[in-house]
């Protein structure tokens, strides 16, 4: 019977050990209230800070031409092959020309037939007109001589009138062959008729001959300049046609980096900012260059604008047109300035100039506004709002007015550094640019 009565005094028992837990628990969450949560913070501090701008480019040369033929014809020669440096005029493409060297030929000996008429006229032509000439005027004054003789013996009734006609014709024919002969040696004149028709004729062949020869000079394909052979698209036997292009060239000039970069960094950038190059087929070899210039216009389709680089050394020998690169360019730095992590900034938008962060003021945290400066990926300037020293809570979770128990963050002692550069600055621009 005794064993049944013990039973109500275990199960208060129990009770009160279950209350004292309960108490103590709640003891202990009391005293966490009141001491505050445990927030991480960050000193503001000094450092310098750099921003920088990432992204994608191509090796470009000053100037790229294509050079084809003027005429149609068969491909005889090939001279050029791919990655050959060239001199200006050297032979790139012949074409077969035995057709248009027999026109050569043939318009050459029509202008030597024109000038050797040419030639005839201003010399036996000439004489010749000059003593046909001679010879009218002298039959000319016979002719008149005897007409008027006649005339005298007419009228002395030794002549009848029928002589008398028949020397006034003969004196009238010479006078026309005396004009006609004054007529031929004007025209055989320096600036007679037939010393310019002449002079015409000789002018048209030799103008054809000009043509001529600029047709057989025309199946010579040469370079325009200095130049790389990029691209060769011939082959001998080949017929081609005006228009089609043979050859590309990329004409000798300095080297340029050309790039697209997103409208959004325009106001980043600026002609004589200095950045780092690395190609993504060499990774290992990173050379430096500066922006060159900006395009006047952006992109309407692909929202971007051109920028192009000039290289601030010596071109590297690896190098070729269209490789593709990886460019960070320097885009602002401030060799002293206080530098927090975006991470504890509140509301600082991309185009935004101030924002808010939370400090401690009497265990509590606080909302104090802030002006920014310059901002790179991961880190912003303080410009006003906030003083060398002080502290500003990291935990994302904490609201103003919470009561906080702040501690120190691992490693916010250490100042600030510049942005590293990654090896694949084409990776980063993914990040930097949302694209």
């Amino acid at each position: 019977m005794a064993q049944p009565a013990a039973l109500p005094y275990r199960r208060y028992a129990g009770w009160a050990v279950a209350g004292a837990v309960a108490l103590a628990l709640a003891g202990g969450a009391t005293a966490v209230a009141l001491r505050g949560t445990p927030v991480e913070i960050v000193p503001v501090q000094a450092a310098p800070l750099v921003r920088t701008l990432q992204f994608s480019a191509r090796v470009a040369t000053v100037s790229r031409v294509d050079v084809g033929s003027t005429v149609t014809g068969r491909v005889a020669q090939v001279a050029a092959a791919e990655g050959a440096q060239v001199r200006e005029g050297d032979l790139l493409v012949l074409l077969e020309t035995a057709e248009l060297q027999a026109a050569l030929d043939q318009a050459i000996a029509a202008q030597q037939q024109a000038a050797s008429r040419l030639a005839g006229l201003r010399s036996s032509g000439r004489s010749a007109a000059q003593a046909q000439l001679a010879q009218t005027q002298a039959t000319l004054q016979t002719a008149t001589a005897q007409l008027e003789r006649a005339r005298q013996l007419v009228a002395q009734g030794f002549y009848s009138p029928a002589q008398l006609d028949e020397a006034r014709r003969a004196a009238d024919v010479a006078r026309a062959q005396q004009q006609g002969a004054q007529a031929q040696a004007e025209a055989n004149a320096d600036q007679g008729t037939d010393i310019a028709q002449a002079q015409a004729q000789l002018a048209l062949a030799q103008a054809a001959t000009a043509a001529a020869r600029a047709r057989l000079a025309q199946a010579q394909v040469r370079a325009p300049a200095d130049a790389r052979v990029l691209q060769r698209s011939v082959e001998p036997g080949q017929i081609v046609q005006p228009g089609k292009a043979l050859l590309s060239l990329a004409l000798a000039g300095p080297t340029q980096l050309v790039a697209q970069v997103d409208e959004r960094f325009l106001e980043q950038l600026q002609p004589g900012q200095p950045a780092a190059v690395v190609a993504d087929a060499f990774p290992g070899q990173r050379f430096a260059a500066r922006v060159l210039s900006l395009a006047p216009a952006v992109n309407a389709q692909r929202g971007a604008i051109e920028v192009k680089l000039a290289l601030a050394q010596q071109v590297p020998e690896f190098l070729r047109e269209d490789m593709t690169l990886s460019v960070e360019v320097e885009t602002a730095r401030r060799d002293r300035a206080l530098v927090l992590p975006l991470a504890v900034v509140r509301g600082a938008g991309p185009a935004a100039d101030t924002a808010s962060v939370l400090v401690v003021q009497d265990g509590r945290a606080q909302e104090r506004r802030v002006r920014l400066g310059l901002r790179s990926l991961d880190a912003a300037e303080v410009l006003e709002g906030l003083a060398e020293g002080e502290a500003v809570l990291a935990g994302a979770a904490v609201q103003p007015g919470d009561r906080v128990r702040p501690r120190t963050a691992p490693g916010a002692g250490a100042a600030p550094s510049a942005p590293a550069r990654s090896p694949d600055a084409g990776a980063a621009l993914t990040n930097a640019m949302g694209r």
